[in-house]
């Protein structure tokens, strides 16, 4: 089998980065595309953009996966045009938060797709308060808002639908989603139960919260004895988001219908709800 030669490439971090790879092969045994990561760590100026965006081209993708924060700064923006101009019939698909609302318009007239996540919150940047401990705390707690909610099944869904389009020559539509709470839990959260729902949605607005409190303490209050609770209060509030999340999917667990999506090897997608049946088309 021809395998689709996919680049996802990362300029910074946000909660939707760690483990986008992994979620598109959760199995490690597909056979229908191949995966490669290139990653300016941490950093998202124009220069380590456009260089990671280099080692991308040489990859010769098929598909490009550019995950970044705020697709609005200039160094993502550059680094995506870069890819964009050296492989102009590439489709690139961006994925962000919600500052990069900014850069939609750029986004469609660039003929880029985009999913933009609202609940994939700014982390609390302040030295004092974030160290790796910390960092690893809240990527793990907005990793399980983005998973139960159903934004993880929401970017891979969408990934997949190009990945099948571009493997069987057939129009290939990027998506073009401004991902709010309602839409992802009602169209890929996949509650059965009304209050499982109603946590998903509250977990998910409450994510969405910690972006402005950490926005304010790490831009605008400049006195320490202000920001620093601030940032922990975004912290401790995506803390709750993680709870109600958990909340949620337990209640679904209790009631034997957690709604499971797996690949096999061809990239098809199977699925299942009962957690003793097999999972089928």
């Amino acid at each position: 089998m021809n395998q689709l030669r996919i680049a996802v490439v990362k300029f910074g971090c946000i909660g939707s980065s760690p483990l986008i790879e992994i979620a598109l092969d959760e199995r490690a045994n597909r056979e229908d595309i191949l995966v490669r990561v290139f990653s300016t760590g941490g950093k998202m100026d124009a220069e380590n953009c456009i260089d990671v965006a280099d080692a991308a081209v040489k990859f010769n993708p098929q598909l490009i996966v550019n995950v970044t924060p705020n697709a609005a700064l200039e160094g993502p923006r550059k680094g995506r045009m870069h890819l964009k101009d050296k492989l102009p019939n590439i489709p690139i698909i961006v994925i962000s938060d919600e500052p990069a609302k900014k850069a939609e318009k750029d986004l469609k007239e660039n003929g880029f797709g985009y999913i933009i996540i609202q609940a994939d919150p700014m982390i609390g940047a302040r030295r004092d308060f974030l160290d790796a401990t910390e960092m690893v705390l809240f990527n793990s707690d907005i990793l399980k808002v983005l998973a139960v909610t159903g934004v993880i099944r929401m970017l891979i869904a969408e990934i997949d639908k190009v990945i099948s389009a571009i493997k069987s020559g057939g129009e290939v539509k990027l998506p073009q989603i401004i991902a709010d709470a309602y839409f992802v839990v009602e169209n890929y959260g996949g509650f059965s139960n009304p209050y499982a729902k109603a946590k998903a949605i509250a977990s998910y607005e409450a994510a969405r919260r910690v972006a402005r409190l950490s926005t304010t303490g790490c831009y605008v209050l400049k006195d320490r004895e202000a920001y620093m609770p601030m940032v922990a209060a975004a912290h401790e509030l995506l803390r709750i988001a993680a709870k109600l999340a958990d909340e949620a999917r337990e209640i679904e667990k209790s009631n034997d219908t957690v709604y499971r999506t797996p690949h096999v090897k061809s990239g098809e997608k199977r699925y299942k709800v009962k957690f003793m049946e097999k999972a089928h088309r």
